[in-house]
């Protein structure tokens, strides 16, 4: 699948569409570059944190059975005996999935190109989502939706900035007027980084005191993960497991510190060399892990990406991403609905993304 470059130095201008004509490329572009850099923290360090206090949590422990019950339902009748995930920890109190699908739009306030979410007037576009909501309960009566708005709070970009890491880091003000229009929505939050030539490890920790409140979620995008030194928009990025292991670690000791309900961790994925070691990736009860499949085109190719990339590499959950616009660029121009998704995709995507 060829890669679509229309790369825009311009700070607003790139994004998700702006790099890639999207986040996520249409196909399963080969991503040369060195091997993935894993830069975690020491694991002495992980431990020395593990130790910091721990508040109990008020939130009640999930029913095991109806959890063991939704996983073989989600699992769609696979019978490769990849899913459900064998011996995976059951989560605390208060998880989120797999009692609720979680459906977001994505975007960024400051841009009408970067996604749904800043697209539309904030009234209009909370009414879209509603709707979107309405249509997955419809399509699948057994699973409750929960709305959300994933909001993009690190930019990759064409100009290096100051320090020269392609990177823009949107203000706080921002990040607190999602939060008001997911209040109105009763719905969670995902905050979404694109290190560029920074790294994970430098802009999650900015974000804490949001991701001490029980609403918060993460996201990070591999795409944009440059580790080699490439300028983000000129090849697809890359993440290690050690990657998404220091951030569910991260997210893992504040929901222990601060007695939280289990984070969602959502990490986008649409080639294979964007999650190297995944059978390395590690589950924790205060973290949900979701590997979205984040392509756009037309519909064959995306069932095409979610087989190879989701269902054959299996860690927790799974998601898949929407596209208003770039699904429908080629024949036969038609975003899958919700109740085609349900019919194609095995294991059920618990994580809706729209674009």
């Amino acid at each position: 699948m060829k890669l679509k470059s229309v790369f825009v130095p311009a700070l607003i201008a790139v994004c998700s569409f702006a790099l890639f004509t999207g986040c996520g490329q249409n196909g399963d572009g080969k991503t040369a570059g060195k091997k993935a850099d894993t830069t975690a923290k020491t694991k002495g360090e992980s431990e020395e944190a593990d130790t910091l206090g721990i508040v109990k949590s008020t939130y009640p422990p999930i029913d095991k059975a109806k959890y063991d019950s939704l996983l073989k339902f989600n699992a769609h009748n696979d019978t490769s005996g990849r899913w459900p995930v064998k011996n995976q920890p059951y989560p605390l109190g208060g998880a989120i999935l797999p009692f609720k699908r979680v459906v977001s739009f994505y975007g960024n306030l400051y841009s009408k190109k970067m996604g749904i979410l800043g697209e539309l007037p904030p009234n209009e576009m909370l009414a879209k989502l509603k709707g979107e909501v309405k249509a997955w309960e419809k399509a699948d009566p057994k699973t409750p939706v929960q709305p959300a708005l994933h909001y993009i709070a690190v930019v990759a970009q064409g100009d290096g900035g100051k320090d020269g890491k392609y990177r823009y880091r949107m203000p706080f003000k921002q990040i607190d007027s999602v939060l008001v229009l997911a209040k109105k929505a009763h719905a969670i939050v995902f905050l979404d980084v694109q290190v560029a030539l920074s790294n994970i490890q430098a802009e999650l920790p900015l974000f804490e005191k949001y991701l001490k409140m029980p609403q918060v979620h993460f996201g990070m995008d591999p795409e944009f993960s440059m580790k080699d030194g490439t300028k983000p928009g000129k090849k697809i990025g890359t993440y290690d497991a050690a990657d998404i292991n220091y951030v569910s670690g991260y997210l893992a000791n504040i929901v222990k510190k601060n007695g939280l309900p289990p984070k969602i961790l959502i990490v986008h994925r649409f080639t294979k060399k964007m999650v190297t070691n995944y059978k390395n990736i590690k589950l924790r009860p205060e973290v949900q892990v979701v590997m979205d499949m984040d392509g756009w085109g037309e519909p064959d190719l995306k069932t095409g990406t979610y087989r190879y990339f989701i269902n054959q590499e299996p860690v927790q959950f799974t998601g898949f991403k929407l596209f208003y616009k770039n699904d429908i660029k080629k024949a036969p121009h038609h975003m899958l609905t919700p109740q085609e998704v349900l019919s194609r995709y095995s294991p059920y995507p618990i994580y809706i993304q729209y674009q």
